[in-house]
């Protein structure tokens, strides 16, 4: 059993290298609509998405479900905002409320098992568990069984074995894993991963100057990688994904992490080098899109949620707890720069 001293050691503290190592996922089963024989068929109202607002890797999976119109088919709620010692809680009723130190959408206590913690989610199925009590985790309500705990493959699933009971026309046509441009989606969501999404954690959570340096500026590397790509493609007039006019997992496993890095990663993980909103103009006009023109990614997004996790639940990185207060606003509109940009652009 995990015990609550290695639940926030983020880095093994006998690990000289300083570096911060993300645990694999234990729970690798497949909701499948073309295998009659499988144990998880997808059926409206048989599964519940477990989410973290705060958390990146559970974000990408609430926004598929919403950009594949599953709202009706798979129930979701999220923890609270705070991680401490026993791990993800869940939300005492008033706290998600508006007005709430946790507001948000499904922010309320355990809808499926009435428990306190995610922690007893995971030991209500396997009581030897032993690793950390992550989120997303996709849960079958029926079975009492944890499907799932590896956000990319929750996004897979999500993306495509519901189509055949998936209402909405427009939808369930929606490919976001389309076969044209599956060599491709793989290669940059490998990348992107290491880089980026892993990236500033390996940066934050580092407890060596030569961990942070080596993983920040591997980080910036993929960041001008992203700048580069993004830039040609909105020259060239044909859109504002990736792929141009086309949105796929690449703009869903990337936006978590770029709408979190202004507000969070560049003060709390040290991530510094450049903003968003000043130092990467194709990204910023990428980001913006997304959010305000796009509802799944904006609805998913819940900036006190992020600033507050953060901030308050890595006291060996802010042991005061304090959470700034900028940058201001949290995400510019889309007509709108820093005074820096401005300036360059006159």
């Amino acid at each position: 059993m995990a015990t609550s001293d290695t639940i926030t050691n983020w880095v093994d503290p006998n690990d000289k290298t300083g570096e911060f190592k993300r645990q694999v996922s234990s729970f690798r089963s497949f909701i499948s609509r073309s295998d009659p024989s499988s144990p998880f068929p997808p059926e409206k109202g048989r599964y519940h998405l477990y989410v973290s607002y705060a958390c990146p890797w559970a974000t990408r999976a609430l926004i598929v479900r919403k950009l594949k119109g599953l709202e009706d088919i798979i129930s979701f709620s999220s923890v609270h905002w705070h991680m401490g010692p026993l791990g993800w809680r869940f939300p005492l009723a008033e706290e998600g409320k508006e007005g709430g130190d946790a507001a948000g959408d499904q922010v309320v206590p355990d809808p499926v098992g009435g428990k306190q913690y995610m922690r007893e989610v995971y030991f209500g199925v396997e009581p030897e568990y032993n690793a950390r009590f992550t989120v997303p985790v996709l849960f079958d309500k029926e079975g009492g069984r944890i499907v799932n705990n590896e956000s990319s493959e929750i996004v897979r699933m999500l993306g495509s074995e519901f189509n055949e009971i998936v209402e909405d026309a427009k939808a369930k046509e929606l490919d976001l894993y389309p076969e044209d441009l599956r060599a491709e989606i793989d290669e940059v969501n490998e990348w992107v991963y290491h880089d980026i999404n892993n990236g500033v954690y390996k940066s934050g959570f580092a407890t060596t100057q030569e961990a942070y340096e080596r993983n920040v500026t591997k980080l910036f590397e993929g960041l001008d990688k992203v700048e580069k790509h993004l830039k040609e493609v909105q020259e060239k007039g044909k859109g504002e994904y990736w792929f141009g006019e086309r949105l796929t997992e690449v703009d869903v496993r990337l936006f978590p992490t770029i709408i979190r890095f202004d507000p969070v990663y560049v003060q709390h993980f040290k991530c510094n080098l450049r903003d968003i909103r000043s130092g990467y103009p194709a990204i910023h006009r990428w980001m913006r899109h997304l959010y305000w023109n796009v509802p799944a990614f904006r609805e998913t997004t819940n900036f006190l949620h992020i600033k507050k996790h953060y901030t308050c639940s890595h006291p060996q990185i802010n042991p005061k707890g304090i959470t700034p207060l900028g940058p201001v606003p949290d995400i510019l509109p889309l007509d709108e720069e820093v005074e820096a940009v401005k300036a360059a652009k006159n």
